[in-house]
């Protein structure tokens, strides 16, 4: 049942450039450069004064200490979690839904709802996503506490205004990512002819070396970022549209980082309601630098949340193949 296309794939199909699989992959490695490109903006002039700052005070700008790659980039993920600095990087990442958008629209020349775009159900399968990205992170999280691997303890004077800010923040860091990964890339791969498979293969390894810059990337949590997209792709085919998957991934990140305080995809930790502190030492337990996104909890969790999607895509494909039957019957 793993060959169901969803009808964005026939919507994709429609495209006025090159089907050939190398030539959209080359296409879409162009316009990655130009989404990290345009992200970075931001991000670069709200950064450079605090790590100028964050320099200065561990002596590297006077001589007095010599700055190593590791220094560098510790420094920079320090730098990066300051709220002053993270929300304007999130909400930067809008130049990625944007990007993804023009180059389906206006390059592509194919139609929006071929990205997974469309107005039907769009509010239930938004809040349905929500209420999925808390129920993942929220087992992932516990399943760590129950084994002992991590503890969770309270903040105390918690900002919720700032809480409010990030959240918005993520709304549209985890919409953007859905719109390159699945609402583009897979789309297109799907749109070209390739077994669905190929499509959610490529879009959901692209997806992890995406994050290979991260802090602490390498083995789990390069098979936990592709088994999330793979989770994802399957999310989108199943639902036939993008905003639920956009919820998931956005609740997903906030309420990692934000509500459990963790670390996310190696982010440095920033304001959070709870603060979840490891207790093991083994890192594929924990996660390690990277994130609890890096434990085999979020490869369990997903492996069985991506099982319950194939399952129930299939129970679809059943059922429309059923009314399919019912009409020709009928006639």
């Amino acid at each position: 049942m793993l060959d169901h296309r969803p009808k964005m794939f026939e919507e994709a199909s429609h495209t006025h450039t090159s089907k050939k699989l190398y030539v959209i992959l080359l296409s879409f490695i162009a316009v990655m450069i130009i989404i990290l490109v345009l992200e970075s903006i931001i991000p670069g002039i709200v950064t450079t004064r605090p790590m100028l700052d964050e320099l200065q005070k561990q002596g590297y700008l006077d001589g007095s200490q010599k700055l190593s790659m590791k220094d560098s980039v510790a420094i920079a993920t320090k730098v990066s979690g300051i709220p002053k600095v993270m929300i304007p990087s999130l909400f930067s990442t809008i130049f990625g839904t944007i990007a993804a958008l023009f180059y389906c629209r206006f390059v592509e020349m194919r139609p929006v709802r071929s990205m997974g775009i469309r107005k039907k159900k769009l509010i239930p399968h938004y809040l349905l996503g929500l209420a999925v990205g808390i129920a993942l992170m929220t087992a992932i999280t516990l399943l760590s506490a129950a084994f002992g691997v991590n503890s969770i303890s309270m903040c105390s004077n918690v900002n919720y205004k700032l809480l409010a800010m990030f959240l918005l923040g993520f709304f549209v860091q985890g919409m953007s990512e859905e719109f390159i990964f699945r609402g583009y890339l897979m789309t297109s791969i799907g749109g070209s002819g390739q077994h669905t498979l190929v499509a959610v293969g490529i879009s959901a390894v692209a997806f992890a070396f995406a994050h290979a810059g991260n802090p602490g990337f390498g083995p789990v949590p390069f098979i936990n970022l592709t088994l999330f997209g793979v989770f994802a792709a399957f999310y989108v085919i199943l639902f036939d549209d993008i905003w639920g998957i956009c919820a998931v991934h956005s609740i997903w990140n906030f309420t990692q980082g934000n509500f459990y305080g963790i670390s996310v995809s190696g982010s440095s930790n920033t304001e959070s309601v709870f603060r979840t502190t490891a207790v093991s030492s083994k890192s594929y337990l924990t996660g390690g630098k990277f994130g609890i996104e890096g434990s085999i909890f979020t490869t369990i969790t997903l492996l069985i949340g991506t099982a319950v999607l194939i399952y129930a895509i299939s129970r679809k494909k059943v059922q429309e193949t059923a009314a399919a039957e019912g009409k020709t019957d009928e006639k």
